[in-house]
């Protein structure tokens, strides 16, 4: 029976990849990995030399379209993106989707997302929150931030080091220079920082730096 495994994959530390998902990319017989070139570093580390083929955000409409052909060369396939959870502000939505509408069977394994450890190590209430992951990049993003700021909840996004700063300017005009914030960069990695503090601290601070890595911003409730 053709089967989907999900598979997360370390954020950045290899460490972090469990027992199982070693097994399961070892065993499968097609990896679709959201790109090859980052992914062979992880599969070459662990000695996996299962097949690989890309699956991105340019041909995920493509391939998941086409993906009954896929299982009648492969009987099991694992989807990994290049750090993380795919389908968390990774490509991996659709393509379940489409297996499940197609009565392929779909597991996903537990595993590393970033923002799971920036909430907890931000010592926000972690009780009931609320991830938005990227904000749009032109349309449809200064509404959302009016939106964010109007809920009472612990708020988690994700930046890129390029748009880290503008995005805090932003989060300060919506949320006020005084809102509590926790920001965490370049996670389970050598130089991993948590700096926390009032959005302007943060702002302040990230500004005197040399800025790099992928960060998670988690935004304190009113």
């Amino acid at each position: 029976m053709p089967k989907l495994y999900v598979v997360p994959t370390p954020i950045g530390n290899l460490e972090d990849i469990t027992l199982r998902a070693i097994r399961v990319l070892s065993e499968a017989a097609l990896i679709l990995a959201e790109d090859t070139r980052t992914s062979s570093t992880l599969l070459k580390h662990y000695n996996i030399k299962t097949k690989m083929r890309s699956y991105h955000k340019f041909n995920e409409h493509k391939i998941s379209a086409f993906i009954e052909e896929f299982f009648a060369e492969a009987d099991t396939i694992a989807l990994i993106s290049d750090a993380g959870t795919p389908g968390i502000s990774d490509p991996g939505f659709l393509l379940v989707r489409t297996c499940i509408e197609k009565g392929i069977d779909v597991e996903c394994l537990p595993g590393a997302t970033a923002f799971v450890p920036a909430l907890v190590n931000s010592g926000f209430p972690s009780d009931s929150f609320i991830f938005e992951g990227f904000l749009p990049v032109k349309k449809g993003r200064q509404t959302k931030l009016k939106q964010l700021s109007t809920y009472n909840r612990t708020t988690i996004l994700y930046e890129s080091p390029h748009r880290i700063l503008k995005t805090l300017t932003e989060l300060m005009l919506y949320f006020g220079n005084e809102r509590k914030v926790s920001v965490s960069r370049e996670l389970t990695k050598k130089f991993e920082e948590t700096f926390r503090g009032t959005l302007k601290e943060v702002f302040d601070y990230f500004s005197a730096k040399t800025i790099r890595g992928e960060f998670v911003i988690i935004i304190a409730g009113e």
